[in-house]
Formats: C-alpha cells, structure tokens, sequence
C-alpha cells in the first residue's frame, strides 16, 4: 500500500512538472486561437427545430446545408475537425428533398415527422463508421486508400430517416486512444482552446458539434470515446445500453463477443432532445425495449452517485471544479424535485482500468500490433519505436507504446484473465441490484477539464471513468455543466439500468433547463 500511495504521489507530481512545461510552452508561444463567432442564427437551431422548419417550409434543407457548408469552412483551418467531405452531394440531395416539399405529391408535415423525422437535416460521423464511397481510413495510414462500399448500418438508418450524411471527422490512430491524433490528418484542436485536446476517438465528431458545424453527429463508444469528446467539448453524448444499437460497420470491428458488448454506438449532439430523436432511429428494430415514449417523472427516479473512484491507481484525482458541479446537482435535485441522493462507496471501481483491459483482451493474437498493420500479420513494435525516433515510422507514439504495453498485459484465458472476468460479471449484478428500473448513477465523466495537447501521454489511465461503464454494458449519457475558470467544459455522466436509457436522457434534458447546457461561440 506504501508502495502504491509512493508512486501516486510520484504520478501527481509529474504531472505537475509536465502541466508546467506546457504552460510555459504556451506563454512563450502567445494566445491559442479561438474559433470564429457565429454570423448565422440557423446554426444555433437544434436538429429537432430544423427538421421542423423544413417540413413546415419555414427554411429550404439547401438553406441548412449551404450555412453548415460555409460554418464548416470557417473553423476548419483553426480547429482541423473535418477530415473528408461530401459538399456538393449533399447539396444535390438537399435540393431533392426541397423539390419535393414543392410538389404536388408532397408528403404532409405529420406524414413527415413520423415517417423521416430529420427529413433534409445535415449530420456528420467520425471516420471509423462505413459510409458508401468515403474513405475509411480510421487514422491509419495504411487505410488511406480504402473507400467503403456501402453504409454502414446507422448510415443507412440515418438517410432512411432523411437525414443528409456532410462529411467525416478525425480520430486516434485505430479508435484507441483519448486524444484525436494521427499521421494523416494531424490533430484536432479544442474550440474553446486550442492548446486543448477534443478527446478521442469520436474527438473530431465532438470539436464539430461545440463549434456548431453540425446539427447532430454518430460517434462510437468502447471505453468512452463518445462521452469523453462530449466533455472536453460541451455537449451530449449518449452511449446507449449494450446491444441495442447495431455496431455493423465500425472499424475496428470487434474481434469477440466480449469487445463486442463494450462498443456502442450513440448520438452525439448540442441538445439533449436530439438526442432522444437520434437514438429512436439508431435503435431501430430493438427501439421498443427502451420504452423512450414511455415519460419519465423525475421525482420519481433514485438518484446514487460518487465523486470519486474511490482512489484508482495511477489515475488523476478529480477536479474540485467537478466536485464542485456534482454537488450543485445534488442540491439541485434535492430543492426542484425533493429527491435525496444517496452516496455510494463501490470497490470495485477502483478495478476500472484492469477490468476493461480483461474484457478487450483478445484470443488468437489478434492484440493493437495486430491492428496497426491493417489485420495483415503484427508489426515488429521495437524496429517501429526505432523507426519512430528517426521519423520514419507511420504509426504515433501513443499507438506504439499501447502495442507494447498489450504485448506484456493480461492474456486471454489466464487466471487472472479469468478472474478478472468474473469481477466484471459481480459488478454488473451489484449495479443490477442498487439501479434496479428507477434509478440513475452520477458519476464523473473525466477526472479533469480537458488537458493540453501531449498531456493524456503522462496520464494515460484517465479514461477508467468511461471504461467501466462500458464493462457493465449500461447506458450512460455525458452532460455539459458550463465552463470551468479556464473556459474548458465540464460536466458529468449519468448511467441508468439495462435498457433504461429514457433515464439518463430525461435527466440529461433536466440538467440543460438547470445548468444551461451547451455554451455556444460567440454571436456577432
């Protein structure tokens, strides 16, 4: 235990040293850039409100896109979100869906609603997610000729809806890390500051959402790639339960049943009721078993929470700031709703990183050097770090190192492996039991605002908040709470019971009437 509180104090003090550096870095370097203040009053419109003017014939889908196009071209030298784009499609199909408003056979506004309900409404995804004759390169550059076939199936669940697909966003090399990075398309900026990281790896997604260049988007969420972006970044994630959304067409895909109950794809979006909007379509056939229509009366829920992981190893400690907005939360709930939260003390959550390592690990070898030559064979990981040093290789650091540090880490079917395993199913039961139908767990998104550029390298366990929940399948919705002192977002997540995402999305539209919600750029 010695040991252990020694190396804590010794992780807490670098980071310090590297914090220091980079701010020194900073003053030396003069002010970040900040993104462009918005001109046009359309981009502020949720995606639910803009479908509505485009049935109802208060604005064209063209008018949509053509302002979203224009938004797009203006942050996108500042904050390198967009990695592809399909301007000139979308704007054909924009033009379709306005001449049929205009015809004679016309659906009605009603017809609309129920039947396409983001009839003509842009939306964008990260460069992971297949869509028809775009690349899909998922930051690798061995991929950056490979062009997708077809849609993947929130694709094609999205344009069944009417929704018009704009463009792909950044992510990590391969998915796999918090910070949007890569050597094809350089790294993604913060809008609220751009010596800040966005997240990963649905980053770019989150960057283009909080700078308004995009009504609503598709990210996807195997140890918080959705709800970590939507953080650093200010607006809505949704990582919905396990098994509700189809995963088809994400790459990486999933190389076991295990992966695959960790990865989740969700909505993310500015507004809390896209969100509900987005995950009805997203849902699909298994739409029903999350009841969504069903209303939730809030007074109604449990509320448990913890501030705290109760003190994982080698993780940063949570931000007063954070604590701070918690606890303004739960007074909030207390005073609107006379709810009483009750605080927990689970320990096993301070298991986080080694249970979501357990649950990636994969049988056959089929480990990150796997990946990182496109699944055709394994990368020799020292020549590369070698090659690295040179500027040789094609692969980031942060991808290396986590090939290395899989390469000595839990093997599959071991003891420890197995027991791991079992952990993971005792916790699940023990949320099944405290949770039950009725109620929601409050719980930090991130230890921290979003860090400086470089910073996630000292600190590379920080996603555990996120990656538990993932091991326990269950919903959980990321919620922006205003800006900290620094101007960078913060926030928290709320996760609910299996199946019981209408929970979180109730509480999470509840937080933006108390607390504002998203904090939009500038208005000239």
């Amino acid at each position: 235990m010695q040991i252990r509180q020694m190396l804590n104090v010794l992780h807490r003090f670098l980071e310090l040293i590297v914090r220091g550096i980079l701010l020194l870095i900073a003053y030396i370097s003069g002010p970040a850039e900040s993104q462009p203040p918005i001109k046009d009053l359309t981009l502020l419109h949720s995606a639910t409100t803009l479908a509505l003017k485009i049935r109802n014939r208060q604005l064209t889908s063209e008018e949509v896109i053509s302002s979203y196009i224009e938004r797009i071209k203006e942050i996108q030298p500042i904050l390198n979100c967009v990695v592809a784009e399909r301007f000139k499609e979308a704007l054909e199909e924009a033009r379709k869906c306005d001449e049929l408003l205009k015809s004679q056979d016309a659906p009605s506004a009603d017809l609309l609603a129920k039947e396409k309900p983001l009839f003509g409404v842009p939306f964008t995804t990260k460069d992971c997610i297949r869509m028809a004759n775009m690349h899909q390169t998922a930051g690798l550059v061995i991929r950056k000729n490979i062009v997708a076939d077809r849609d993947a199936e929130v694709i094609k669940l999205m344009r069944s809806a009417g929704a018009i697909p704009l463009a792909l966003t950044n992510v990590s090399e391969l998915a796999m890390w918090w910070e949007s990075t890569n050597y094809l398309f350089g790294t993604t900026k913060n809008p609220y500051n751009t010596r800040h990281i966005v997240g990963g790896s649905s980053g770019g997604e989150g960057c283009i959402q909080a700078a308004a260049g995009s009504p609503l988007g598709i990210g996807s969420d195997i140890g918080g790639s959705i709800r970590m972006p939507a953080f650093f970044n200010g607006i809505f994630g949704h990582k919905p339960s396990k098994g509700i959304v189809s995963n088809d067409g994400q790459y990486p895909s999933a190389h076991s049943d295990d992966q695959d109950q960790l990865l989740a794809i969700g909505p993310m979006c500015r507004y809390a009721q896209d969100i509900t909007l987005t995950l009805k379509i997203l849902a699909n056939k298994n739409v029903d078993l999350l009841k969504l229509d069903q209303k939730v009366d809030i007074s109604q829920i449990k509320i448990y929470y913890m501030e705290d992981d109760g003190g994982q190893y080698l993780i940063s400690p949570v931000d007063p700031e954070i604590k701070d907005a918690m606890r303004r939360i739960l007074k909030y709930f207390e005073k609107a709703h006379k709810i009483k939260a009750t605080k927990l003390s689970i320990k096993k959550l301070k298991k986080g990183i080694a249970l979501w390592m357990a649950n990636m690990t994969a049988k056959d070898e089929k480990d990150f050097s796997y990946e990182l030559t496109n699944r055709k064979g394994h990368i020799n990981i020292w020549w590369e770090f070698v090659k690295w040093m040179l500027f040789m290789s094609d692969h980031t650091l942060v991808a290396l190192l986590t090939a290395a540090f899989e390469r000595f880490g839990i093997k599959y079917g071991s003891e420890e492996h197995i027991r791991l395993m079992q952990q993971s199913k005792d916790l699940r039961q023990e949320f099944k039991d405290i949770l039950g139908e009725d109620g929601v767990f409050l719980y930090p998104t991130h230890p921290t605002a979003a860090p400086m550029h470089y910073e996630p390298l000292f600190k590379p366990f920080n996603f555990s908040y996120t990656a538990i929940i993932n091991v326990l399948g269950l919903p959980a919705t990321a919620c922006p709470l205003g800006l900290n002192k620094q101007g960078l977002p913060i926030g928290i997540q709320v996760v609910a019971g299996l199946h019981q995402d209408r929970l979180t999305l109730a509480v999470a539209e509840e937080l933006e009437r108390g607390f504002g919600g998203w904090v939009p750029p500038a208005i000239v």
